[in-house]
């Protein structure tokens, strides 16, 4: 049986970090430049109540899978929002229960803040994680809109 640790980032993971999230970003077809990925570890260690956090997922000790996730205020509740950013496990990974145990953390921190709402988004083409999604979470039917650059 496969063992699966959650544990939040340590300065040790850096390197473990960035090959994730940067296969992350190449299954969305994007890149960020490197002061980015510098400026997102940085703030990943920064105290703050609404600094970004994550956690990283090991399957029987080997780095696997990232959670990236923020807290922000909201007009609806006192407690506020916990906005799931970013979720990645490597391919072989996938299966093993990995995404879930991530999902769970979060839930978990936010819990422990008291926040009650923990919400994330996903492309419409991402079956893989939607088959994780609709088992762990609900759908609620909202439409995501970006506003276009001003001309």
């Amino acid at each position: 049986m496969t063992a699966i640790t959650i544990r939040p980032f340590e300065q040790s993971d850096q390197a473990d970090w960035r090959r994730l999230w940067t296969a992350y970003l190449i299954f969305y077809e994007t890149t960020v430049p490197e002061e980015v990925y510098q400026t997102t570890w940085k703030r990943l260690f920064t105290e703050g109540e609404f600094e970004p956090k994550g956690f990283m997922a090991f399957l029987d000790g080997k780095p696997v899978g990232l959670v990236h996730f923020l807290y922000h205020r909201s007009c609806w509740s006192v407690e506020g929002n916990c906005y799931l950013q970013d979720l990645f496990t490597d391919p072989d990974a996938r299966g093993s229960g990995a995404g879930a145990a991530l999902i769970e953390a979060v839930r978990g921190h936010a819990e422990e803040r008291g926040v009650k709402n923990v919400y994330w988004m996903t492309h419409e083409t991402n079956a893989t994680a939607r088959k994780l999604y609709d088992r762990v979470a609900r759908r609620t039917g909202f439409i995501e809109y970006d506003l276009l650059p001003p001309h």
